[in-house]
């Protein structure tokens, strides 16, 4: 199963993102908003850092002990009379539903955004059979309408789209007459979901955190839709990645606390809820049977490697939010329904090298990330280690290997290092004009389309050093 969400290489799909003004006027617009939401948020809560520290050991803790609290979920879910599954591969995960459906003889499925669910290509398969999906996030449900347009983004799937295209859209396939007004649009939604929600046989959601202790999942949103999927169809199907559990509901505390505030700058985003279990016999609410899909999908592969800490990840987009290079490039760019610097370090160790080589690449590696990260998850180093990796795999192109391999030669060398430098600052005094090349091709051309290269004297900093001691 591929996480792909493009056919176009790396530089193809740049070159059409950065030639999208709207992409990047809203872009802009929603990183400036969220990233001070979120330093608020965080400011208000008081001793950041400390419930950083604190986020980090949890996710740590259980990553550590990952075997013992699964098997612990596991057991208490089943206690709760719920079915559990291990899905090692996408495509296990994917079938097991698929048995479901079949079994229920299902014909409308209405799913809350969960991007697990986008990673192991669940829509894909519910439409090859036939059946019916509604996306009832708003996010997602535009994306929908708009031909199952690719998420741009973790939190704010349609981030990439304007209020006047949003509009566009549900005219053009939801018959929407209004404005595009935010409030109008979205009461439209609401009143098109409903009848969905009374007819569905099966409700599909993520899983925000598992807890351990009693077998419960944890749902955080901002729409009531989730409640709406998981109350009111008969069957509930939570998808959830095998890391994503807190022990307690004491840790759960503490992790929600964070994603909410690094997530959308609130103290609490508008539902959080948690399940447990199919409903009572005394209940008259909730699902009459209740599946947990636990996914694998190669994260036991990164366990104990060098890029275990990328699993501490709880998916609330600050990184994105702070990023430089997804400002210029947007998600859709990064090829992958993990965008950003979150997407470019778990999006090669999922769908592998050959469909993600360049994502290492999409970053200035200034930190920002590191300093956003609630859980402390040392991104611009991860990447950092992909790049080595990468080059001791040699799957790096072969001339900038054969570049690199000169370079150390040459550096490695004072004598060689000193007169090259010398005799190059003489000969980019004759080829450098106005800050060009006269050949510009390949990484040259990339760099002076948009930048002036300094215009040469002819000498080199250790000559001018040496003049002026």
């Amino acid at each position: 199963m591929s996480m792909k969400t493009s056919s176009k290489n790396f530089q193809e799909r740049i070159d059409v993102q950065m030639q999208n003004d709207v992409m990047l006027h809203t872009v802009a617009h929603a990183q400036g908003l969220m990233f001070e939401n979120r330093q608020i948020a965080a400011d208000k809560l008081g001793n950041w850092e400390q419930w950083r520290e604190m986020g980090k050991d949890i996710r740590d803790h259980v990553l550590e002990n990952l075997d013992y609290y699964l098997q612990q979920l596991s057991d208490n879910v089943k206690k709760n009379g719920g079915h559990v599954f291990f899905a090692q591969t996408a495509i296990e995960a994917t079938d097991y539903i698929e048995k479901i459906i079949k079994e229920k003889k299902a014909k409308k499925i209405v799913k809350a955004k969960s991007m697990v669910t986008e990673e192991i290509g669940l829509n894909q398969m519910i439409l090859r059979n036939g059946w019916q999906v509604v996306e009832t996030d708003l996010g997602e449900y535009i994306l929908q309408c708009d031909d199952y347009n690719a998420p741009s983004h973790i939190v704010v799937p349609a981030l990439h789209k304007s209020r006047a295209q949003i509009r566009e859209i549900f005219k053009d396939k939801a018959g929407y007459t209004g404005t595009d007004n935010p409030e109008e649009m979205t009461r439209f939604v609401r009143e098109h979901l409903r009848h969905d929600f009374l007819e569905a046989d099966i409700g599909i959601t993520g899983c925000n955190f598992a807890v351990a202790e009693s077998g419960s999942i944890s749902l955080v949103t901002n729409e009531g839709n989730a409640r709406l999927s998981t109350t009111l169809p008969k069957v509930h199907i939570a998808v959830m990645g095998m890391e994503r559990i807190v022990p307690t509901f004491e840790e759960l505390d503490i992790v929600i606390s964070l994603l909410c505030r690094s997530a959308v700058g609130q103290a609490l985003t508008g539902y959080i809820t948690a399940l447990t279990g199919p409903r009572e016999d005394d209940n008259c609410d909730g699902p009459e049977e209740f599946h947990l899909v636990i996914v694998d999908n190669g994260r036991s592969d990164i366990l104990g490697t060098k890029f275990q800490d990328i699993l501490r990840c709880i998916r609330c987009a600050a990184c994105i939010n702070t990023c430089p290079a997804y400002r210029h490039i947007g998600g859709q760019a990064y090829g992958s329904i993990y965008p950003g610097p979150i997407g470019a370090v778990l999006s090669p160790l999922l769908g592998g090298y050959d469909d993600f080589k360049e994502l290492p690449y999409a970053c200035t590696l200034c930190k920002a990330c590191h300093d956003v990260c609630p859980v402390k998850i040392p991104l611009s180093d991860l990447l950092l280690k992909h790049r080595e990796k990468m080059a001791d795999q040699k799957i790096t192109p072969l001339a900038e290997r054969a570049a690199v391999t000169v370079f150390n030669y040459v550096n490695a060398r004072p004598i060689l290092w000193n007169t090259s430098v010398k005799i190059g600052a003489r000969i980019a005094t004759g080829l450098i004009k106005k800050g060009k090349l006269p050949i510009n091709i390949g990484p040259i051309k990339e760099w002076t389309n948009t930048r002036d290269l300094p215009n040469p004297d002819g000498e080199s900093f250790r000559t001018w050093f040496k003049n002026r001691k």
